[in-house]
């Protein structure tokens, strides 16, 4: 006869099947011992209490939580929870800023933040006058430039490009009066040494031209760099009086909080405006300058191979002259 317990069996299915079993029947059993027990140990519902309907009988108390009605079943203002018989919540709302447009934000500021709204505005009024001014300067400079060139690409000599540039003004045509009056006053002297002297006088000139080219940009490279703290320093100061206006009227609603909050960040904003263009047109001056330099560093090169030549030229001359009056 074969052995079922689990302790007598060695058959391993078998053993999994009689603990599995085992199990299964603690289950059963256990789980309907728990549940009864929890409900026992439950409290007994109370019976439901009818909410009142009208108005509550003569000489009996409200219940508690209950709001008083009238006869026809409304509800009676002077014990209505949600009502407002003060008007403090008008009074709140007639506490708050109406107009809070950027025109109105700025009327409603402190007289510092107001300052440095007005800075601001004014750098940003700047920066666009010089962005305007300094275009039209570049533009024509790079224009008389980009002309010069031209003419000394089709020149032979530096007196054609002398003629040629006689009425043009700028950077470039100084730089071609300048090698021809170098060359006139040092006429018969070594070649070696003219070449030295007209290097030196377009140094000085191509110097000044960027100095020229350059003066404005150090304003928007002032105006970048500083507008951004100049409406930091506003917002600061615009957070600082709404803390004030917290202490002052010892509460922190939005009638209070706001109008500082808000001229605190229009004066962000604003610092913002005038600093983002500045950089940006900082930024593009300075590649035009660089650009323009470069177009006059050409023009000395053609000016100054121009010289070379005339002075070789000059030279050859004076072997021919000497040659001829030798034979």
């Amino acid at each position: 006869m074969p052995r079922t317990l689990i302790g007598r069996t060695n058959d391993p299915r078998a053993r999994l099947s009689a603990f599995l079993g085992a199990l299964w029947i603690a289950a059963v059993t256990i789980t309907p011992v728990a549940a009864w027990g929890q409900f026992a140990d439950a409290p007994a519902p109370e019976a439901p209490t009818a909410a009142p309907t009208g108005a509550a009988p003569t000489g009996a108390a409200p219940l508690d939580g209950a709001v008083p009605v009238q006869a026809d079943g409304a509800i009676d203002p002077a014990e209505d929870p949600l009502a407002d018989p003060d008007g403090l919540l008008a009074a709140e709302n007639a506490m708050l800023p109406r107009d809070l447009s950027p025109w109105g934000m700025f009327m409603q500021a402190d007289w510092v933040v107001k300052a440095v709204m007005i800075g601001l505005a004014f750098a940003s009024v700047i920066t666009w006058t010089v962005w305007l001014a300094k275009s039209l300067e570049l533009a024509a400079a790079k224009r008389r430039t980009r002309h010069v060139l031209r003419t000394l690409q089709a020149a032979g000599s530096l007196e054609d490009a002398v003629e040629a540039n006689a009425r043009q003004r700028g950077a470039a045509a100084a730089l071609v009066q300048a090698a021809d009056h170098e060359l006139t006053l040092s006429s018969g002297l070594d070649a070696s040494g003219i070449k030295e002297r007209v290097e030196s006088v377009f140094e000085r000139i191509l110097h000044a031209a960027a100095r020229q080219a350059g003066r404005g940009t150090g304003l928007l490279a002032t105006i970048g760099a500083t507008a951004p703290f100049v409406g930091l320093f506003g917002t600061v100061w615009g957070i600082m009086n709404s803390f004030i206006g917290i202490s002052k009227a010892q509460t922190t609603n939005l009638a209070v909080v706001a109008p500082g909050i808000a001229e605190a960040l229009l004066a962000t904003a604003i610092g913002l405006v005038a600093a983002i263009p500045a950089v940006v047109i900082y930024n593009h001056f300075t590649r035009l300058i660089a650009s323009y330099r470069a177009l006059l560093g050409d023009a000395a090169a053609g000016i100054q191979q121009l010289v070379s030549r005339d002075l070789d030229r000059c030279r050859l001359q004076a072997l021919d002259h000497r040659r001829e009056a030798a034979e």
